[in-house]
């Protein structure tokens, strides 16, 4: 299959990239592409959309002080490319929201794929806004999904865990906090398993760990024998929690903490100086 794929050398991105490539498709980054563009994707099969405009390190208040330009270029410039890839005769497409459009339901409530957006942020709600217009150009020859993945983590530069480890190791106790997780090569598996679904359709969620920012620096300090203290164990109870049927009935089966413990000392010698 010919793919094209936008922000190939972001977070997550680079992850699809490589294994689009392993599995053995033709990958196209759309060199000279940016958000509000129109590319050139005569030829493609499917289109994987995972470019986001936003400030360093931000998704949640990625909008910085121009939250007009934050929904130009994310919101009007993925539906100008939706939009591309529709008339241009691409008959997939696949875009990376985010599990940030489920920021307002209910603390501790368990998240299924068919749950209706309700985001609380400027982010939140472009990514929901950007699904619904993609789901509303679906047809006959043009069939579209959205994947809803929560924080993803993995070896490589840049790195979401970065500014945490890094002050641990030099001394710094951070608060309590638990969260969602998922390694970038599982989310990338995800992605081709509905890429390869005939019926595929409507949004997925893709998380896997409930993390506790205490069980991962334990893990590190086990690695670098740092004898920073560790944070208490957070509250997991008001944890909204994504479920993953729909992936998961695709034959999805992601790593886990198995994974995540293979990966640590990888991830830690990219922080190095």
């Amino acid at each position: 299959m010919r793919i094209a794929l936008t922000g190939a050398s972001g977070l997550v991105g680079r992850w699809i990239h490589r294994a689009a490539v392993q599995t053995g498709h033709q990958v196209t980054t759309l060199p000279g592409w940016r958000l509000g563009g129109v590319p050139g994707l005569t030829g493609c099969d499917a289109l994987i959309h995972a470019a986001f405009q936003h400030a360093p390190g931000r998704y949640r208040g990625g909008e910085g002080a121009d939250p007009e330009g934050f929904i130009r270029a994310n919101l009007d410039g993925s539906l100008m490319l939706f939009r591309a890839a529709r008339d241009q005769g691409v008959g997939r497409v696949i875009f990376l929201s985010s599990r940030a459009v489920h920021d307002g339901h209910p603390e501790g409530m368990a998240l299924p794929d068919e749950l209706s957006p309700l985001p609380t942020s400027l982010y939140g709600r472009v990514k929901a806004d950007a699904e619904a217009a993609l789901a509303a150009m679906s047809g006959p020859g043009f069939l579209t999904a959205s994947l809803r993945p929560t924080g993803v983590y993995g070896p490589g530069l840049p790195q979401k865990w970065a500014g945490l480890i890094g002050d641990f190791l030099h001394g710094i106790t951070p608060a309590p906090r638990v969260a969602t997780e998922l390694h970038g090569a599982d989310l990338a598996q995800a992605v081709l398993l509905v890429l390869a679904d005939p019926a595929m359709a409507g949004s997925y969620n893709a998380s896997d760990l409930v993390l506790d920012r205490s069980d991962l620096l334990a893990e590190v300090a086990r690695l670098t024998d740092c004898a920073t203290p560790l944070p208490a164990p957070a509250d997991a109870g008001a944890l909204r929690r994504p479920l993953c049927a729909r992936l998961q009935a695709l034959g999805w089966r992601p790593g886990g903490m198995a994974r995540l413990r293979r990966d640590l000392p990888e991830i830690l010698g990219d922080l190095q100086p």
